[in-house]
């Protein structure tokens, strides 16, 4: 039964985790660009609306869950059998906290910033909204997507060796 929750655990977080990346892959692909094109009364009021419908419990999910289920399938690797893949678990558990980092540093306070400026109809200089949040959020964002995509990486590797020594 032990062995059930401990692959599992890192299942589950190379899911949560892949969510992620996917998520991040997907701004920096289509998104973004796509509003980048956009005057910038479209941008804002996208981000805007964006910034409010993602924070649902789908998303809460996999934002949260990248690092709950990989803090646990670490704790379930401590035993000697499972060590091998630790240093994959914590790479991906570190990869992550830096993509965390980011959002938390960056990315949410500009987008707490373009909340900040308000309704579209009553920015007087929607430009100069545009031209401080874009690149910086888009270049913050691909930054955090690799991270999470090498975090991702990691963490498969690690259900690859997990299974490995499972299957013997």
């Amino acid at each position: 039964m032990f062995e059930f929750f401990r692959t599992a655990t890192l299942l589950a977080a190379v899911l949560t985790m892949g969510l992620m990346a996917g998520l991040f892959y997907a701004y920096a692909m289509s998104v973004m660009p796509g509003l980048a094109k956009a005057d910038p009364r479209t941008l804002i009021d996208g981000m805007q609306r964006i910034n409010v419908a993602i924070l649902n419990g789908w998303f809460a999910l996999a934002f949260g869950g990248a690092v709950v289920f990989t803090v646990v399938a670490l704790l379930l690797h401590l035993r000697a059998d499972g060590r091998s893949v630790l240093p994959w678990i914590v790479a991906g558990l570190v990869l992550y906290l830096i993509a965390l980092g980011i959002t938390f540093g960056i990315n949410v306070p500009l987008n707490d910033q373009l909340d900040a400026a308000g309704p579209v109809d009553r920015i007087p200089d929607l430009g100069a909204v545009k031209d401080q949040f874009l690149a910086k959020w888009v270049r913050w964002n691909i930054a955090r997507g690799l991270a999470t995509l090498a975090a991702f990486g990691s963490l498969a590797w690690a259900l690859v060796l997990h299974g490995r020594i499972t299957t013997g």
